[in-house]
C-alpha cells in the first residue's frame, strides 16, 4: 500500500488497493480501493525502494509460498500511462519516489490468515486490515496544475492480491508536506570539460607534452593559413625585369709604345680621336686668337637648337640691310670674306648661310644667322661663351660671331674638344667636306681648307688673320674594320708666310701620321660569351657575340668594352639566338658596336624561384 502526497493539495489523500477480506470481518466492511479509472490521466513515473518485511513468513496460514526478495533494500521505477480520455490532466510526466516500510506485528493478531483473492464487482469483499500495516510514501518531483489530483494507476494483479492498507498514521500527518525539485542553470563549461561529461571521462591533468599538443593544434593551422597567402602573393607578384650582365673584360690595352707625331714647330697643335682619347699635344696651351674659326662655334649653335636633316634646307632666313651693306666689305680696305652676292628682302636657306659661313666664311652671314637665332649679336655672343663652359672648354672667350675680333681668343685643346661635337653633326660634315660651294645665285665660291677632299679628310674650319697667324681646325676619317673612326685636331698660331699654307702643311702631317698609328685588334671572336642575362631571381641565360669585336686605337692605347641592353627592355622568355643587347668598344663616333644574342633559351623564372625570392 502507498500513500501518494501532493505537491499541489491541501491534503494527502491515501488510495488503498483492493484486498481480499479475512475470516471473520466478511461482510462486515464496505469494500474499498476499488481500481480509479480516472487515475490514467498521464504517465507517473515513481522510484520506490521496497523493504524486506520482518517476520516469519511461514506462520501464515493457507497464504501461497511467495519468493521473497533479497535480505536489502531494492529500488524500482514504473511509469504511470496518461489515459486519453482525461484531457484536463494532460501534463508532464512525473517522478515520485516512495519507499515500502517494514510492517510490524499486531499484539493481538493472530497468525496470518492466507490471502483471498477479491471479490467479484457484484459482491465487493471487505477489505481486512492487517494487524501492522506497511506504510509507504509517494513523494512527486513535479507537481501537477494547482487544483488537480494525482490519480494512480488501477493495478492489474496477476500474484496473489495484496493486503488491505491500513490507515495512515497519525504522525504521517505531521510529514505531509510538498517537496519541491528546482532545477537552475549552470555556468557553461570548458569545451574539455563538456567532452568529458558525454563520455563520462573526466579531462587528462594538464602537462608540458598536453600543452604543446594543444598550441600545435592552434598555431599550426595558422602557420600553414599564412604559408599560403605568402606562396599566392610571391606567384602574383611582378617579375624583375631581366638585364644584362657582362662577364667579358671592361677594358682593352694596345701593345707598344706611344705613337710619336710629327707636331709644327710654333704654336701650338693638338690631337684626338673621337671616342678613344688624346693622341698628344705641342706647345703651351694658352689662349690666342682663333680668327675665322669662331664660325665653328657659331655653326655648332645653329644647328644644335635648329637641326636640319640630311639632304633638306632647313628653315628660311630672311636677308636684312645689314647683311647686305656688310657684304660689300670683301674689298681690299675692309679685307672682310663675306657673301656679296646676298641682297636685302632674300631668303637664304639655313644649309645655305652654314655653307657660305663654312667655306666662303662669310663674316656678314655669320652676323646674320646671330641676329636670326638671338634677336641681337650680343645676346648671341653670350650663347656662345655659355655653349664654351658647357663643353669645358675653359680657356676660350668669344666676343663677335665671326671670329674677326682679336679679342675672341681659344686654346688648340678647346677648339679640338668643340671638334669632337661637330663631326656627330653629319649635315656639317656634309658641307665641310666639300671642296667648293655654288650659292643660290650660283656663284661658285672655293672652300679655304686646301685638305679637301684629299686623304679622306673632313675639312671643318680655316682662319687666317694677320694678328691671329694661320689657324685650322679640320676632322679626318679612317676605315678600321667595319667602322669609320674619326679624328680631330687643331692647329694655332702658324705665322710663317704664307701663313694660310703653313698652317695648312702642318696640319696635315699631324692628319696622316694620326691615321697611320690608328689600327684595329680582336677583343672578342664570333661566339664567345661576353655575359648572360640575370632575370633578377637568381636565373642565367649566356649571351655570345654574333661577329668579331675589333678594338680600334694606337699602340698604348686603353679603350672600354661595354654590354648594354640596346634601348629595348630585355624580354622575359625568348629563344636561342635572339639578339639581345650590343657590345662596344669605345666611345662617341668612334664606336664599335656588335649585336650579343641569347646562346640558349630564355626561359621565364620557375615557381620555386618565385616562392623563395626575397625583395
Amino acid at each position: 500500500t502507498a500513500v501518494e502526497r501532493r505537491a499541489d493539495s491541501g491534503s494527502a489523500e491515501p488510495k488503498t488497493a483492493p484486498a481480499a477480506g479475512r475470516a471473520g470481518d466478511s461482510g462486515s466492511a464496505e469494500p474499498k480501493g476499488a481500481p480509479v479509472d480516472e487515475a490514467a490521466d498521464s504517465e507517473r513515473t515513481a522510484v520506490f525502494r521496497a523493504v524486506k518485511p520482518e517476520g516469519d513468513s511461514g506462520s501464515r496460514s493457507g497464504e501461497e509460498s511467495v519468493k521473497e526478495p533479497a535480505p536489502r533494500e531494492r529500488t524500482g521505477v514504473f511509469r504511470i500511462p496518461k489515459a486519453d480520455s482525461d484531457a484536463e490532466s494532460a501534463d508532464s510526466e512525473r517522478t515520485a519516489v516512495f519507499r515500502a516500510v517494514k510492517p510490524k506485528p499486531a499484539a493481538d493478531s493472530g497468525p496470518a490468515e492466507p490471502k483471498a483473492t477479491p471479490a467479484p464487482p457484484a459482491t465487493p469483499a471487505t477489505p481486512a486490515t492487517p494487524a501492522t500495516p506497511a506504510t509507504s510514501t509517494f513523494v512527486p518531483l513535479r507537481s501537477d496544475e494547482a487544483g488537480q489530483q494525482p490519480k494512480p494507476k488501477p493495478k492489474t494483479a496477476e500474484a496473489p492480491a495484496p493486503k488491505a492498507p491500513a490507515p495512515k498514521p497519525a504522525s504521517a500527518a505531521a510529514t505531509d508536506r510538498t517537496e519541491r525539485t528546482t532545477q537552475q542553470p549552470l555556468p557553461p563549461k570548458p569545451p574539455l570539460d563538456m567532452l568529458a561529461d558525454l563520455t563520462n571521462n573526466p579531462p587528462p591533468p594538464p602537462s608540458p607534452l598536453r600543452t604543446a599538443i594543444r598550441r600545435f593544434k592552434i598555431y599550426f593551422p595558422l602557420v600553414v593559413l599564412l604559408a599560403i597567402i605568402l606562396a599566392v602573393v610571391q606567384l602574383v607578384r611582378p617579375l624583375p625585369q631581366p638585364k644584362l650582365v657582362m662577364t667579358a673584360k671592361s677594358s682593352y690595352t694596345f701593345g707598344g709604345s706611344k705613337p710619336a707625331l710629327p707636331w709644327p714647330s710654333e704654336g701650338q697643335a693638338y690631337m684626338a680621336a673621337a671616342g678613344l682619347g688624346t693622341l698628344g699635344q705641342s706647345g703651351e696651351q694658352k689662349p690666342v686668337p682663333i680668327a675665322s674659326v669662331t664660325k665653328s662655334m657659331t655653326a655648332y649653335i645653329i644647328l644644335r637648337d635648329h637641326p636640319v636633316k640630311k639632304g633638306e634646307q632647313g628653315q628660311m632666313i630672311d636677308v636684312d640691310k645689314t647683311a647686305e651693306t656688310e657684304g660689300k666689305k670683301n674689298d681690299s680696305v675692309n679685307n672682310e670674306s663675306t657673301l656679296d652676292t646676298v641682297k636685302e628682302g632674300d631668303k637664304i636657306s639655313e644649309y645655305d648661310a652654314i655653307a657660305a659661313l663654312m667655306i666662303p666664311s662669310a663674316n656678314n652671314i655669320a652676323r646674320l644667322l646671330a641676329r636670326w637665332d638671338a634677336g641681337s649679336q650680343e645676346a648671341f655672343v653670350k650663347k656662345m661663351n655659355d655653349t664654351a663652359k658647357e663643353l669645358g672648354m675653359t680657356n676660350t672667350t668669344y666676343t663677335d660671331p665671326s671670329g674677326l675680333d682679336a679679342t675672341t681668343v681659344s686654346t688648340a685643346e678647346d677648339q679640338v674638344k668643340l671638334g669632337l661635337k661637330l663631326v656627330e653633326i653629319e649635315t656639317l660634315l656634309d658641307i665641310t667636306k666639300k671642296p667648293k660651294w655654288i650659292d643660290p645665285s650660283g656663284k661658285e665660291w672655293r672652300n679655304w681648307n686646301g685638305l679637301v677632299p684629299y686623304n679622306d679628310s673632313l675639312g671643318i674650319k680655316t682662319g687666317t688673320t694677320t694678328k691671329a697667324g694661320g689657324n685650322l681646325l679640320f676632322a679626318a676619317q679612317k676605315k678600321v674594320g667595319n667602322t669609320n673612326q674619326l679624328i680631330v685636331g687643331a692647329v694655332l698660331g702658324q705665322h710663317k708666310p704664307p701663313i694660310i699654307d703653313s698652317v695648312l702643311a702642318a696640319s696635315k702631317q699631324l692628319m696622316i701620321a694620326t691615321q697611320k698609328a690608328l689600327e684595329g685588334a680582336p677583343v672578342v671572336k664570333k661566339g664567345d660569351v661576353v655575359g648572360y642575362v640575370d632575370d633578377g631571381l637568381g636565373g642565367r641565360t649566356p649571351v655570345v657575340a654574333t661577329a668579331d669585336v675589333q678594338a680600334v686605337g694606337w699602340a698604348g692605347l686603353t679603350v672600354n668594352v661595354k654590354l648594354a641592353d640596346g634601348g629595348g627592355k630585355i624580354p622575359q622568355t625568348a629563344t636561342a639566338g635572339t639578339e639581345i643587347g650590343l657590345l662596344t668598344v669605345g666611345e662617341g663616333a668612334s664606336q664599335v658596336k656588335v649585336p650579343v644574342a641569347l646562346k640558349s633559351d630564355l626561359a621565364a623564372p620557375g615557381i620555386g624561384s618565385k616562392l623563395t625570392r626575397v625583395g
